[in-house]
């Protein structure tokens, strides 16, 4: 990729992150034991090119740098891995490797902060659109990952976007949030399964405390004063669940829902489950906007959906055009052999749809 071309491919991700911020990451368990990581992808700036990449084992990489060049860190993938994309096939936002190992990108604007980029460090330093894709080439756990994070320097490529932090989980259910703040970086324990966006995992955590009175099912009628007090309907007991499209509010909605989700049984049931708990977080076109303002030519600021069972290791996504579930299964692909390769999310946009039966 030429130094031209990967400079206006940046500009355009630079000017899409000022108006994303509104991803939502769930993690769910199956009765039978399998994990499922889950989350929408929104920018509601323009549509992106979205893809879906597979890397073999062995591919060599390097990371892009400030001055537009790819003259960063050199890595080898150890393990196979498969993942969608945004703008570039290097720009992993979410993905497996054959390890079963997890990584997901979030936006983090405004209160991470990377280490100043030092020329002298070129080899060591890591654009942050490329960690997702470092962590799968090389890493098979969590504690690896945790063990070679300070070996690279992870950067900003332009000091106009946004800082991002990172999911990682593994078959196991074990997750954890990487998170760069002052130029350390910190991981937390993720024992909730959830993450948005901004601010810090340290405070959507304390934020739920403020929910202390929230549970499923419905609130008992009670007497207040000479009259009773009764819900409307059921569902009551998650009344003042917030409904808006911020990252903390998203945190809590997204925190209870999956919370009170009944266990399935099976893996793809769960991630079905998944999908329909997500259902709630799709961000119509227009509500992160300001009345008046000029929309896009898209259907929704939700670009895509994606749910991964990683004890089977399936990837599983619709799109804004179309919401048929698409399945990428890493079992079936022989990571020795296979090519470097990426395609749209989308051969057609447009939604599939089929007639029903009627007897004659």
């Amino acid at each position: 990729m030429n130094k031209i071309f990967f400079i206006a491919t940046l500009s355009v991700c630079i000017a899409l992150a000022q108006n994303a911020d509104a991803c939502t990451g769930i993690t769910l368990k199956s009765s039978d034991d399998a994990t499922v990581v889950a989350r929408t992808m929104d920018w509601s700036g323009a549509e992106m090119n979205n893809l879906y990449t597979i890397v073999p084992r062995g591919y060599n990489q390097q990371s892009l740098l400030p001055d537009g060049t790819m003259d960063g860190l050199n890595f080898v993938s150890l393990y196979g891995y498969a993942g969608l994309a945004v703008e570039e096939p290097e720009f992993i936002i979410d993905g497996t490797n054959e390890a079963g190992l997890s990584a997901a990108l979030f936006y983090f604007p405004n209160y991470g902060e990377y280490q100043k980029y030092n020329d002298k460090e070129k080899d060591i330093s890591l654009a942050d659109f490329q960690v997702v894709s470092w962590i799968l080439a090389r890493f098979a756990t969590i504690d690896q990952v945790k063990s070679a994070i300070n070996d690279v320097r992870i950067i900003n490529v332009d000091k106009r976007s946004s800082t991002v932090h990172w999911r990682i989980t593994e078959p196991s259910g074990r997750q954890v949030v990487l998170e760069i703040v002052d130029g350390v970086p910190n991981f937390y324990e993720n024992e909730i399964g959830v993450l948005t966006n901004s601010p810090g995992f340290e405070w959507q955590m304390t934020n739920l405390n403020n929910y202390v009175n929230l549970r499923s099912g419905s609130a008992a009628p009670h007497p207040f004063g000479p009259i009773t007090l009764s819900p409307f309907g059921s569902g009551s007991g998650l009344h003042g669940l917030p409904g808006d499209f911020t990252p903390p509010s998203r945190f809590v909605r997204a925190s209870f829902l999956k919370t009170y989700a009944i266990p399935q049984q099976t893996a793809y049931a769960t991630v079905d489950q998944a999908f329909h708990i997500l259902n709630n977080f799709d961000v119509p076109l227009g509500a992160q906007r300001a009345p008046g303002s000029t929309g896009v030519d898209m259907p929704s600021a939700t670009q895509w959906t994606i749910a991964t069972d990683l004890k089977n290791q399936i990837i599983y996504y619709h799109t804004m055009y179309n919401r048929m579930l698409r399945r990428l299964d890493l079992s079936k692909i022989d990571f020795a052999t296979v090519p470097f390769q990426y395609h749209p999310l989308d051969t057609e946009k447009s939604q599939m749809i089929m007639n029903v039966t009627i007897d004659r």
